[in-house]
């Protein structure tokens, strides 16, 4: 019997280099949100998105010397979970600094795309895809446990869409799920730069040294960029 487990992390940042400070999940018995130290100091510029300031975790443990992080090993460890993140390749990376890997997941970013397969969406982060979709629920923005209620809506109505659309069971929709999540997306349009708005094809036609310089940029880069660089590579046939 599968069981579905909610989760998000805030960290000291955005990149490989960064640490989890707070966790929050949820699943059918529990909610959990727990505040721990990081190994390297939380910079402003991350407090200022969270509002977890050094002060606040200072007489925290480390998640790893933590009671807490045997247990939630052996929960999203369990061969009959499916942890459920936003964007989930960046928490899963951040977990495993703490000791927690696992195969098998849902990422809501992916499936929304997988969804709009016309890109009418202009942005897909969690706080957009809240109100873009009208999701009735009521939550702190990023903070751990507010941003966990908001993914179980979006699931919630992500899957339902894709029940509808292909025609599937709860059981074959999850799994739907699972393998559009395993890979990452093909992007189809720019959200920022100097192509803002536009199709990647287009810029491919009239600008690809453009393509050829962010995907350098993003390969080089210590954020977590998987579906920019398969997008990349895939437009310049790399």
């Amino acid at each position: 019997m599968n069981k579905l487990i909610f989760f998000d992390t805030e960290t000291t940042g955005n990149t490989e280099k960064d640490f989890l400070i707070q966790i929050a999940y949820k699943n059918d018995n529990e909610s959990f949100v727990g505040l721990f130290k990081p190994p390297i100091k939380i910079p402003p510029e991350a407090s200022a998105i969270h509002h977890i300031t050094n002060k606040m975790v200072a007489d925290k443990p480390t998640f790893k010397e933590s009671t807490n992080q045997p247990i939630i090993k052996k929960l999203f460890e369990d061969k009959n979970s499916i942890v459920v993140a936003h964007n989930a390749p960046f928490d899963l990376m951040i977990i495993k600094k703490e000791d927690i890997s696992l195969d098998k997941f849902i990422c809501t970013l992916r499936v929304a795309r997988y969804l709009d397969p016309e890109g009418k969406i202009e942005r897909y982060n969690l706080q957009y895809l809240r109100y873009f979709l009208n999701l009735d629920v009521e939550a702190t923005a990023h903070d751990a446990l507010g941003d966990v209620l908001v993914l179980e809506k979006l699931f919630e109505r992500l899957k339902n869409k894709i029940k509808k659309e292909e025609n599937l069971n709860e059981d074959r929709a999850i799994e739907k799920m699972i393998e559009v999540s395993s890979h990452p997306s093909l992007l189809l349009s720019f959200n920022f730069g100097k192509h803002l708005g536009k199709k990647i094809e287009e810029v491919l036609r009239v600008d690809r040294g453009y393509l050829e310089w962010l995907l350098a940029q993003k390969q080089a880069s210590d954020q977590i960029d998987e579906d920019w660089i398969y997008t990349l590579k895939h437009y310049l046939e790399k």
